[in-house]
């Protein structure tokens, strides 16, 4: 059993493509492409570059994978685009390539969905069980933990960190980390409402847990101390809880500071 191409399909010899992988009409691949079992590529999409997709993708029509960085640094170097196994790219969604001095990779994990005209730039990463809504724009050097959930129509700068279990409300101007486990809107620039409650019940947290993160989240960005001071006391206070640990650690690594609490009442 061999590739199963579209005769209009242009698919270069050298590339490497699972003997159960279909390609759609229109569609041209490129030299250095690899692309693994059960893999669905619909019409008109273009991947290029060194670009390896993993097994049991759907790669729907109009995507663009692999394209050179939107980078004026950028020079032709070797560099990566690597996209797990079992995600969804829907209509015009595109991945760049890196950058030689950003990492060399660009990656996304698996179990994810990408929907229309999501656009993940150079030297970004990512997560597992993932949900990129219509539009959602990440600039370069970004970073998405599992199971966040990006809006539509929200841009994010570079450099942003988005935590797991996070998600950002659509239309909104994200400047700042995101930490794990909240929400967060804002049309100008967006801010934290509160923790992501739903989502968390979603994926299985106890009750506990989320009011123990809730808990945190009040003394961390609305009990007016400065941040320093209230890290210091979460830490006295919920230090053993994993959930506060993976919090803590967050907030430890930011380089573009942590996303503010708003003013307004927060819904239980």
């Amino acid at each position: 059993m061999s590739p199963q191409a579209h005769p209009t399909a242009i698919v270069h010899p050298k590339a490497q493509l699972a003997d159960d992988v279909t390609v759609g009409p229109y569609t041209v691949i490129g030299e250095h492409v690899r692309v693994g079992p059960g893999t669905r590529i619909d019409s008109h999409v273009v991947i290029e570059g060194w670009t390896e997709v993993g097994e049991r993708c759907q790669i729907h029509s109009f995507v663009s994978l692999g394209a050179p960085p939107q980078h004026l640094k950028y020079n032709g170097e070797e560099t990566h685009v690597r996209i797990g196994s079992h995600n969804v790219l829907r209509e015009y969604v595109t991945v760049n390539r890196a950058t030689a001095f950003g990492g060399g990779v660009t990656s996304v994990g698996d179990h994810n969905v990408l929907m229309a005209y999501v656009h993940i730039a150079h030297d970004c990463h990512v997560g597992n069980h993932v949900i990129l809504a219509n539009a959602a724009t990440l600039a370069g050097h970004i970073t998405i933990g599992d199971h966040a959930i990006v809006g539509g129509l929200v841009g994010i700068h570079q450099f942003v960190r988005v935590g797991a279990y996070s998600m950002i409300g659509g239309c909104s101007a994200v400047g700042q980390d995101i930490p794990p486990f909240m929400r967060a809107a804002g049309g100008y620039r967006a801010r934290l409402f509160g923790v992501n409650t739903i989502g968390l019940k979603r994926q299985g947290f106890s009750d506990d847990r989320i009011r123990r993160l809730k808990q945190v989240y009040m003394t961390l960005f609305r009990s007016g101390l400065r941040l320093a001071e209230a890290v210091k006391k979460v830490r006295n206070e919920f230090g053993t809880s994993e959930d506060v640990q993976v919090l803590l650690n967050f907030l430890d690594g930011t380089k573009r500071g942590i996303c503010k609490g708003s003013d307004d009442r927060e819904e239980e």
